[in-house]
């Protein structure tokens, strides 16, 4: 067993340097030959002239006991110490024994060395790994064979031969969950200790680490700060209140269809609306995703363990930090995303979310057509979220602008602390040619309006051609008198740190990526998952779920034809309907929702109780679809 922990300790070595690897491979990539910087015109700006810097490079060749030390280019950096904010970790320093390396950083040269490298380590990995396991298999016959050699045997033997017999079926378990159940192991127990640059490794997506039919535990453990937050009992108590409540084992790691080579041609169809609303403009389903805004708002909670780990942390100023942070996690998701555009909710479609694993259920529904409103609301022991979204748009000739307009709540129980915090504006470059990219900008004023104690501005900074300030964000959270107490910055698609360079305490760190996400739509795994239809699930729906609308399966199946048929069927019956109710002096009355005093929408609570079989079958929904 020591000898597997020395195997486990330098696979973290290893794991750390992989991490190094990627990090630098990201500041090549969108410092040098990221389009979201080169395809900005030239004209908007006005680019102040620089000394050219030789690039320097230096690359450490590792032993197996060794360590390599990666720097970034020294033309990235800046006098500024938060040189780069998704990492300030990352070592800066300019060095006379630093190796001038004359080739371009993005150059085949530099990309060859780094791949070398990451083959190497990655290799290094699993024979190490391989011996770790070996190391794990070993012992555990020796145990076996001292079990069972033992006579006569305690109630404790008893219980454990048990326990090895229902756990190990087989010779053994794969190799890819002994490395999943080590790594749950490594995961800190105290909530004071937090995934710190220096020793984050790996981030686990909501649903990778969610356990097959033959693992033992209750429940697995997703990308947290701590084992406490975790803790999933508070969501298995709520649901042991509904009947019915079908929570999926086994959810899709990938969608039925990569997304189709659109030939729409954008500018034509802005051409023919300039001066109108483009939330009014029909667009043809290629430019969509398989999505609808009603399911982009639930991806805000992905990452609902932030508020766990708030609704647990006595320091006010800490918890504004938790919240603060959760609050810019909501736009992690868009990063990949702006290539494409979701599904437009009709009035009264709906949406359910219920995760078991993370604790907690969520709920949406369209409540309004003109203006198109959204609203949303999510509970579980720990928090209660909710917000109404309208927005307004601005097309600019090369990029539109996206106004959010609204409020977003939320409340932690243990405290009786509210939260309300506004978003920032969106920005879509690159409309018309180049390659999409999109930012936010702004400030997020949070504020407790149940106590003064403490207050947060969260600024996403806009980005400059000349600057390394693409995404980033810098906060701060003052006290009573405006004293600064608490600082936090990062990039808000990738981390999130709290304190000052090079000492500073990773928050929050994005979950990875699925494999081609490129091809899917740059799905991140939680968005892969929200428009699964399990069979169990199907007949507990109520019939204007999204799931059930036609034309965004059809494009999540690869029929884009099919679905603009079915697009244009699902609008023409809008109209009909909405002409009904106009013909008859009617206005839709939202079936979830209700007006609150302060004029926005709330939940009425009773959607879960509805929910209870036989549920809504017996009620009367209209026809969406």
């Amino acid at each position: 067993m020591d000898k597997c922990c020395k195997d486990l300790e330098e696979c973290e070595s290893y794991l750390l340097e992989l991490n190094l690897l990627l990090k630098s491979m990201e500041v090549l990539h969108r410092t040098y030959s990221a389009p979201v910087i080169s395809a900005l015109p030239v004209s908007t700006y006005e680019i102040p002239k620089k000394e050219k810097r030789p690039r320097r490079w230096r690359s450490k060749n590792n032993g197996k006991d060794s360590k390599a030390t990666l720097q970034v280019p020294s033309c990235i950096s800046s006098q500024s110490p938060r040189l780069h904010a998704s990492n300030p970790n990352l070592s800066t320093t300019e060095t006379n024994t630093q190796e001038t390396c004359t080739d371009s950083p993005d150059s085949p040269t530099e990309v060859s060395r780094l791949q070398e490298d990451f083959c190497r380590l990655a290799s290094n990995i699993h024979v190490t790994l391989k011996s770790a396991f070996s190391s794990l298999v070993a012992e555990r016959d020796r145990l076996r064979h001292t079990i069972d050699m033992q006579a006569p045997q305690p109630a404790q033997v008893m219980g454990l031969k048990t326990t090895y017999a229902s756990e190990c079926p087989g010779d053994s378990h794969s190799l890819v969950h002994q490395v999943s159940n080590e790594s749950k192991a490594s995961i800190p127990d105290s909530i004071s200790e937090f995934f710190d640059a220096q020793e984050y490794l790996l981030s686990s997506s909501s649903s990778e680490n969610e356990v097959s039919d033959d693992d033992s535990y209750i429940s697995d453990v997703s990308d947290s700060i701590s084992m406490d937050t975790c803790s999933n009992e508070g969501g298995s108590e709520r649901h042991n209140s509904v009947s019915s409540v079908v929570s999926m084992a086994n959810r899709r790691s990938a969608l039925p269809s990569p997304s189709p080579t659109s030939s729409v041609s954008l500018w034509n169809i802005l051409r023919n609306n300039i001066g109108k609303d483009l939330s009014k403009v029909a667009m043809p389903v290629q430019l969509n995703e398989p999505l609808n805004t009603l399911q982009r708002l639930c991806e805000e909670v992905e990452y609902s363990e932030l508020l766990d780990t708030a609704n647990q942390t006595q320091d006010p100023y800490q918890r504004m930090v938790y919240v603060a942070t959760f609050a810019i996690t909501a736009y992690a998701s868009t990063y990949h995303r702006a290539g494409s555009k979701p599904f437009n909710p009709v009035l009264g479609e709906t949406y359910e979310c219920d995760r078991s694993d993370k604790g907690f259920r969520f709920i949406a529904e369209q409540v309004s057509h003109h203006p198109p409103v959204s609203a949303c609301h999510s509970d579980s022991k720990n928090f209660t979220f909710w917000q109404d979204v309208r927005w307004k748009n601005k097309f600019w000739g090369k990029s539109m602008e996206i106004v959010p307009m609204g409020t977003t709540h939320v409340t932690l129980p243990v405290f009786g602390d509210h939260y309300e915090w506004n978003k920032v504006t969106s920005c879509i470059h690159n409309i018309l040619s180049g390659q999409r990219w999109i930012e936010h900008y702004g400030e997020m004023a949070i504020k407790n309006i149940n106590s003064d104690a403490c207050q947060c501005k969260v600024t996403f900074v806009k980005a400059k051609s000349w600057s390394s300030t693409v995404n980033e964000i810098e906060g701060v959270i003052t006290d009573a008198k405006g004293k600064v107490v608490q600082t936090i910055f990062g990039k808000w698609h990738d981390s999130v740190f709290q304190g000052d360079p090079p000492s500073a305490t990773c928050i929050w760190r994005a979950n990875p990526m699925p494999v081609d996400h490129e091809q899917y739509y740059g799905f991140t795994q939680f968005a892969v998952e929200l428009n699964e239809l399990d069979s169990m699930l199907k007949p507990l729906l109520p019939p204007t779920d999204t799931r059930f609308r036609p034309d965004q399966r059809l494009l999540e199946e690869g029929n884009t034809e099919g679905a603009e048929e079915q697009k244009q069927r699902i609008e023409q019956l809008q109209r009909e309907r909405r002409k009904v109710l106009q013909d008859n002096n009617m206005t839709h009355q939202p079936r979830f929702f209700k007006k609150s005093k302060d004029d926005t929408w709330v939940s009425n609570n009773t959607y879960w109780e509805l929910r209870r079989d036989p549920g809504f079958n017996k009620l009367d929904f209209p026809v969406l679809w």
